[in-house]
């Protein structure tokens, strides 16, 4: 008989990041750990050190991502395009363009 074991270190709430996976008992996405990751070049030891993380806690975030990685992926870009268009509008900015 087979059984099946899983580790349970990342959830999804609507509530918390707006429904992006996330390691429970904190707020940091799968998200930032696979920009860390991939962007940033750091390996898991570097991650778990940056955000104050048990190695587990990084090893399920980045399975999580390469598991649900297109998603994930789509997600990074909408939020960066969103990103950047708000950046050109200059929305949140208290400050006239200097040149313009």
């Amino acid at each position: 008989m087979e059984t099946i074991l899983a580790i349970h270190l990342i959830g999804a709430n609507p509530t918390v990041r707006n429904g992006r996976p996330y390691i429970l008992g904190t707020t940091i996405t799968v998200a930032d750990i696979a920009v860390a990751r991939v962007f940033w070049r750091m390996d898991a030891d570097e991650i778990a050190d940056y955000y104050d993380l048990q190695l587990p806690s990084v090893y399920a975030a980045l399975a999580y991502y390469y598991d649900h990685k297109a998603a994930i992926d789509a997600s990074l870009h909408s939020r960066r395009t969103l990103a950047e268009q708000m950046k050109e509008q200059r929305v949140g900015s208290r400050h006239p363009p200097l040149f313009g």
